[in-house]
């Protein structure tokens, strides 16, 4: 069932930025622009955004956000011609610089200042929003990489690329190369970014139980040393998100409940914080209730608008389906108020489960009742122990064959340097014993 929704709900834009650095600051900001039906917000968001790269040297980006103001913020934030040609004209020269550098440097062979070389001329290309070039230069960066620390921050590096060019298969490869290395297993930090990085990945591969169990491994020491790609704020967001729609109850209490170092996490985002509480305390309606309200405002993230439906629809089935577990029979009015909906819309959703065989039950649409389907554990017992003497009795049968045949020397060996077995080694037995053989029970 698609929700209906609010109008955009108010966010206090200069908050929100605040919390990223960089292009990441940046790219947030052009996509709550776009995605905002609120046009103010829209135009808080663009002058956000030019303010910033007017600090920078990104130009590109900077004709972007203007022609997305179009004149509607006054002469202020009209085109800047002088400050994009004198910003041409330094990229140009220290570009030439770089390079020129770099080729002296791969002249004398000495292999850290060539690393260097590299790594500087990247974060050039990063700053300029040529992002595939910077890709380059970080990855040659790699084979004049000589301690542990070097690796580990070429990988944060490509990663933190990667990420912003939308290639998660590169961040899969490069987080996985930064948790080999002995770097990540000492340093807390470390560790966390890669996880967050790896959890982000997950998420845009609808991989929702992975990315929540990478997420709720990242230590709150993370703090804003990652604000240039993910904020803490946002490993909270997405962490109990993907956690409610992905983990059953023992999951969700072992690495969201009892996880201290997530319960700080969730204490930068109280929203989440209490829309956890609720499910994991079976009240069901305020946790509905508040996603209801909090759905605008997901709509607004970069990495989890496209799976906002999904995650939405994940975790109201994973409450429906908790409901009705420990119950014999459920009364859909009692359920539907519970739920704080209507019994027709609840019955529906309902039935979608048990055909899809996620709730193993039957509705009685005339008494709105729901049934659980009652398996005869009583037959299904006498079952398995009638099965489990069966086994034994033929394995004991075929214990004391094979004793029988080394005791009387009965055993064909094969000449030197052979094995009898299978079909030979069978039909020998079958000559000597015949119906007290067994042939899948010999063991030669």
């Amino acid at each position: 069932m698609e929700p209906e929704e609010p109008e955009d709900s108010a966010i206090d834009i200069e908050a929100y930025a605040s919390n990223y650095t960089g292009n990441a600051k940046i790219n947030r900001l052009i996509f709550i622009a776009e995605k905002t039906s609120d046009s103010a917000l829209a135009l808080s968001a663009l002058r956000l955004a030019a303010d910033d790269l007017k600090r920078g040297q990104n130009v590109g980006k900077y004709n972007e956000v203007i022609s997305k103001i179009n004149n509607r913020l006054g002469p202020d934030y009209h085109y800047d011609r002088d400050w994009a040609d004198a910003v041409e004209a330094r990229a140009s020269a220290t570009q030439y610089k770089l390079e020129s550098e770099l080729s002296g440097y791969k002249t004398n062979l000495i292999k850290e200042s060539i690393r260097m070389g590299h790594h500087d001329i990247a974060d050039f290309f990063f700053s300029r929003g040529d992002l595939q070039s910077a890709f380059k230069s970080y990855v040659r960066s790699r084979d004049y990489c000589t301690t542990a620390k070097h690796v580990i921050n070429m990988c944060l590096s490509v990663i933190r690329c990667a990420v912003e060019l939308g290639n998660f298969v590169h961040v899969n490869t490069y987080v996985a190369k930064g948790e080999q290395s002995p770097e990540a297993a000492k340093e807390t930090i470390i560790a966390s970014k890669l996880k967050a990085a790896g959890g982000l990945a997950s998420l845009d591969a609808k991989k929702y139980k992975i990315a929540a169990r990478k997420f709720s491994e990242v230590s709150s020491e993370l703090g804003s040393s990652f604000n240039n790609v993910i904020a803490a704020q946002d490993v909270a967001l997405y962490g109990g998100l993907c956690a409610l729609a992905s983990f059953d109850r023992p999951d969700l209490r072992r690495n969201i409940i009892d996880n201290i170092s997530f319960r700080e996490l969730l204490e930068l985002n109280p929203e989440i914080r209490e829309l956890v509480y609720d499910f994991y305390g079976s009240r069901y309606a305020a946790c509905l209730a508040r996603l209801q309200r909090l759905l605008p405002t997901l709509r607004l993230d970069m990495y989890l608008s496209p799976h906002v439906d999904a995650l939405y629809a994940a975790v109201r089935s994973k409450a429906l389906i908790q409901y009705t577990a420990p119950f014999i029979s459920v009364n859909l009015q009692t359920m539907a108020q519970a739920f704080g909906t209507e019994v027709g819309v609840l019955e529906k959703e309902l039935a979608d489960l048990v055909a899809a065989g996620q709730v193993q039950a039957r509705i009685d649409s005339h008494s709105k009742v729901l049934y659980a389907r009652l398996t005869d554990t009583r037959a299904a017992t006498f079952e398995r122990a009638l099965k489990t003497g069966e086994d034994y009795l033929r394995d004991t049968r075929a214990l004391l064959l094979r004793a029988s045949l080394m005791q009387h020397d009965l055993v064909q060996r094969a000449p030197a340097g052979q094995a009898m077995r299978g079909p030979r080694a069978a039909a020998v037995a079958e000559r000597h014993f015949g119906d007290h053989f067994s042939s899948d029970r010999v063991f030669l």
